[in-house]
């Protein structure tokens, strides 16, 4: 099958599902020698255009797992903001080290929704946002050697394909319900409706944090100040320049606590390629 674009399709608020799509999409083009172009949805601003493709073009499609799940303000966008028109795609997610739970599957089911034909597809372990600890330095040098591994796989599933396939089989059931975030005494914790604080004594009003803000929560003229949705995706916390930025809700803290006890141990990735 002719492939004449590579598109690398992320959301990703601290990097890692960036370069995680970025690298396996680089990788793609170069091995079909065609043009790689980016699509970054990140920002509040990128999520107001629509994106079309083609037939020929093949989508390297990224999302981070939010409570095992797409996160869930990004799902009507990843419904409705992208149309395939019959164009490939690779789904893959990012989890923080616990598990990606029903993230690929869903991210699966909204891809063939919106018009695109799945051919494989994986999840990558990463640092988690909420942690310096958990997971810290991944995705390494042994991850992206699996991620390699994904991208010689779907060369030779392209190089060989006379046909569209069927749909990917993942992990996962895409109408699983959210993950229930526990703390450390084993009960559920709620945390929605926490926020980032801000420690005035260290911040500049920089504005690094309000112009990286993926809900544009942030007010740009005073950074102390949450003016919308925080969805605890850590962007102010990890580029605050001053440190200057923390969560200081107890039901949020004593879920971190709960992830860095129980889930030291180095979480597998997976790739699926049929």
């Amino acid at each position: 099958m002719e492939i004449k674009n590579v598109y690398a399709v992320y959301f990703s608020a601290t990097g890692n599902t960036r370069k995680i799509v970025t690298t396996l999409a680089n990788a793609l083009a170069e091995s079909f020698e065609v043009p790689l172009e980016l699509v970054d949805f990140t920002r509040p601003f990128a999520r107001e255009e629509s994106y079309s493709f083609t037939e020929k073009d093949l989508v390297v499609f990224g999302t981070p797992t939010y409570a095992g799940k797409i996160p869930n303000k990004l799902l009507d966008y990843v419904k409705t903001g992208f149309v395939g028109n019959d164009a490939l795609a690779v789904p893959v997610v990012t989890f923080g080290n616990r598990s990606f739970d029903n993230s690929l599957a869903e991210l699966c089911a909204c891809l063939e929704a919106d018009g695109f034909h799945t051919i494989a597809g994986g999840a990558f372990a990463c640092q988690h946002a909420f942690s310096d600890t958990l997971a810290a330095g991944r995705p390494d040098s042994d991850d992206m050697t699996i991620l390699a591994k994904l991208g010689s796989a779907v060369v030779g599933k392209v190089g060989k394909m006379t046909e569209i396939p069927t749909p990917v089989k993942v992990d996962g059931d895409a109408d699983a319900p959210y993950y229930v975030p526990k703390g450390l005494d084993g009960e559920p914790k709620k945390f929605l409706k926490a926020t980032p604080k801000t420690d005035l004594n260290k911040c500049t009003n920089c504005g690094v944090c309000a112009s990286l803000c993926p809900m544009g929560s942030i007010n740009p003229e005073n950074a102390a100040e949450v003016i919308g949705i925080c969805i605890k995706c850590h962007s102010c916390v990890k580029n605050c320049p001053e440190r200057a930025k923390f969560f200081d809700d107890e039901a949020f803290l004593s879920h971190k606590a709960m992830l860095e006890r129980d889930y030291t141990r180095r979480a597998e990735d997976k790739i699926f390629t049929e």
